[in-house]
């Protein structure tokens, strides 16, 4: 990688090494001390990407997120496997105390929203915008609800 491409990618935001790195330490962290110092620094960088990532969330591995953490939540409750795709403004929500649970290579397209318990199975992919309420089986797709035109109404023109 050039010394432009690296510039580049730390000015919009998109190079989340730190934090990926501050997440795994707080993980390890056995003092409440540092815990909560690391935290405060972890939380920081994810507010400076735009995002949010809860300190209790598990995710395994390194989420692929093309657009950095632009917009994205993820929930203290939540479980990621590895390997998953996440896009921009992507909500990953709680109910009650209860997260989603992703499973290993899913695809989750800009703007959706996962709330509650719910399981998302292997290679499941999430179009974007939808809203997902309830499981979704392993290798397949989950869409939004298509578009639905209203009466188109014509001004009247007539004098």
């Amino acid at each position: 990688m050039s010394m432009r491409e690296i510039w580049t990618d730390r000015s919009k935001g998109d190079d989340l090494r730190w934090f990926w790195r501050l997440y795994r330490l707080r993980a390890r962290a056995k003092n409440r001390l540092w815990r909560d110092l690391i935290t405060y620094l972890a939380n920081r960088s994810a507010c400076r990407h735009g995002g949010y990532v809860g300190p209790g969330a598990v995710i395994q591995g390194i989420p692929v997120l093309p657009h950095g953490l632009h917009g994205v939540y993820i929930s203290r409750y939540a479980v990621i496997g590895p390997g998953c795709r996440i896009y921009q403004n992507v909500t990953i929500g709680e109910v009650d105390h209860r997260a989603p649970v992703i499973g290993p290579g899913c695809l989750i397209g800009a703007g959706a929203v996962l709330v509650g318990g719910i399981q998302v199975g292997e290679g499941a992919r999430i179009g974007a915008g939808a809203v997902v309420r309830g499981d979704v089986p392993p290798h397949s797709t989950v869409l939004p609800p298509p578009p639905c035109i209203l009466e188109r109404s014509v001004p009247d023109v007539s004098l």
